[in-house]
């Protein structure tokens, strides 16, 4: 009676055993999305107002890599636009200017980044009260760089045509 009491205990552990292993973590490492996203249709404004690097990279030139990403991949209809202003408006100068106001030789380390996220379609603006502060010129920025009448100005208008806001 002791051995049928043994092997049914055993059995019942076994028969018990992949149901108290599903509730443990997966051992392979492997990330499991918990809320899926896919977005049909999505316009976004980057307020490029401040410097927040991870390592020498803009966070915010970061994100728009990710983003235009996931935009291709989806097949995503909108549109990202990119405003620069305040400190970080120098990040659209070409290499001539950048050199000039950051008093190196080296030209502008942004700009591979930059015109490739335009060559995806991501739009750059660059604030006309931030370039007049800096005695900047059309002139003075990236190929494709539009010029707007005021950062803060942009934002709401697009906020008000239905774009998404996002301060990296």
């Amino acid at each position: 009676m002791k051995q049928i009491l043994i092997w049914t205990v055993l059995i019942g552990i076994t028969a018990l055993g992949p149901l108290a292993r599903a509730a443990d973590p997966p051992s392979t490492g492997a990330l499991t999305i918990d809320v899926p996203v896919k977005l049909e249709r999505a316009n976004v404004v980057f307020n490029m107002d401040h410097l927040v690097f991870e390592g020498d990279n803009p966070t915010g030139l970061n994100f728009m890599h990710v983003m235009a990403g996931y935009f291709e991949q989806w097949k995503t209809q909108g549109r990202i636009l990119a405003i620069f202003h305040g400190e970080a408006g120098y990040m659209v100068l070409d290499d001539a200017r950048y050199n000039a106001v950051r008093h190196t030789p080296r030209g502008n380390p942004y700009k591979p980044m930059i015109l490739a996220l335009m060559a995806r379609g991501v739009q750059f603006e660059v604030c006309a009260e931030t370039a007049k502060t800096n005695g900047w010129v059309n002139a003075d920025f990236l190929p494709g760089v539009k010029v707007t009448t005021a950062a803060n100005l942009r934002i709401v208008q697009l906020v008000q045509q239905g774009f998404v806001a996002i301060q990296p």
